[in-house]
């Protein structure tokens, strides 16, 4: 783990660029020594979640390509497939009616995508921005298939190219243990009453919240696994918020209080959790975002729900106070032109929209209370240098910040 604190004007931070090592576990053998090679941009992982070991192989009659990858593991039937690179999904076929059976592409920009096939169920929908690690299905044998696998390509302007994996060229009839261990930002009042803290959710077996103290120590918080998705909150009124996570297999949030975790179904798997004070009696309650119809929904202490429309099914949810009266407001993060649109309702029940352009492409978006007013701020966190850039203005949508701080904190990718 890298921790950097620094304060910087406006001009923002310089990124740094970082590469990694595969290392691969036993032996090797070549598809189509003939193909050509393609140079990619997109940094690809393995489908499968952190730590897990899949043997890959191929065939010449492989169809559409010797180059697909066949994965196999025992007993892999219902095992998690996870997005090898962050993108949108562009296809997310539920139906078993080709031979790829139920399938998913996520586009991943500079023409290429990546396209997981023969899966058991689906998880994202068209149109959805999934993040790199997180989960979009299962391994199957539906469609064209004779046993379970995951079928997976790297594309180029849709055709079949040699596959790459933590920036190696994968080298067919390889076993080899997943690098798909990913960060994810998260913050809130953790350590007072007072200001958020920045940390991150480490995607592994056994889950982590990591949250770094202001004299860069981390406090640690154990809770999930490797497919869940964090989801933070103050569930018991007290100011000072718990971990919580949201497993979409089962639709399910256990929210963790102490020793005691509190669980609740809700949702659908397609979903992102979100969680807020609705009322502004202290106490938080959860929802989701839908992408498939971009619409928030809130879960009442009673169980009721109330929905909200706002952005594209395309936009990363992001929530927070941002007019100080105690209530959560909606927001959302368009990742690719680093737009925040923030939603909050006055006492006369009028809706006003803000807008503030703040980040780079592929920033992921974070909000809490840096200085204390009582406002909610907005930070981004860039993956590719684990780098936390904290904005403190007046109100979030002031075009004018007082000031940037950044440092690096979390695992970069």
């Amino acid at each position: 783990m890298h921790v950097r604190g620094t304060t910087i004007g406006l001009a923002g931070a310089t990124a740094l660029a970082v590469g990694l090592a595969m290392v691969p576990v036993g032996s090797a053998a070549t598809a189509d020594p003939s193909a050509r090679k393609v140079t990619l941009v997109t940094d690809y992982e393995m489908p499968f979640p952190c730590g897990q070991t899949w043997s890959g192989t191929s065939r010449r009659n492989h169809s559409p390509s010797s180059l697909a990858i066949d994965w196999n593991r025992a007993d892999d039937i219902d095992d998690p497939v996870v997005a090898s690179a962050p993108g949108v999904v562009t296809t997310a076929d539920k139906v078993d009616n080709s031979g790829y059976g139920r399938w998913v592409v996520i586009d991943h920009g500079n023409g290429e995508d990546s396209l997981y096939a023969h899966l058991r169920t689906i998880t994202v929908t068209v149109g959805q921005r999934v993040d790199q690690g997180m989960q979009i299905g299962t391994v199957g044998s539906t469609g064209n298939s004779t046993g379970a696998h995951l079928h997976f390509e790297e594309r180029k302007s849709r055709t079949v190219v040699q596959p790459f994996l933590h920036r190696l060229q994968f080298r067919f009839g390889t076993s080899l243990a997943s690098s798909n261990c990913v960060d994810v930002p998260v913050a809130g009042k953790w350590l007072n009453r007072r200001t958020a803290s920045l940390g991150v959710y480490r995607r592994a077996k056994a889950g982590q919240f990591l949250i770094r103290r202001p004299d860069g120590s981390t406090l640690a918080k154990q809770m999930g696994t490797v497919t869940d998705e964090p989801v933070v909150g103050d569930w018991e009124g007290n100011g000072v918020v718990n971990p919580g996570v949201w497993t979409p297999a089962t639709r399910t949030f256990q929210l963790r209080i102490g020793s005691r975790t509190t669980r609740i179904v809700y949702g659908a798997a397609t979903d992102k959790p979100v969680a807020g004070d609705w009322d502004g009696d202290g106490t938080w309650e959860v929802g989701v975002r839908r992408p498939s119809t971009s619409t928030f929904l809130l879960r009442s202490a009673t169980g009721s729900s109330r929905s909200v429309r706002l952005g594209d099914a395309n936009d990363l949810p992001v929530l927070g106070d941002w007019d100080g009266d105690g209530v959560t407001d909606l927001g959302v993060y368009d990742q690719t032109t680093s737009r925040f649109t923030l939603r909050k309702v006055d006492d006369e029940g009028t809706v006003w929209l803000g807008a503030i352009t703040f980040g780079a492409r592929g920033d992921l978006p974070v909000a809490g209370d840096w200085d204390g007013n009582g406002r909610t701020d907005l930070a981004v966190w860039t993956p590719s240098t684990a780098t936390f850039t904290q904005r403190i203005a007046t109100t979030a949508t002031t075009a004018d910040a007082r000031s940037l701080t950044t440092f690096r904190y979390g695992r970069r990718r």
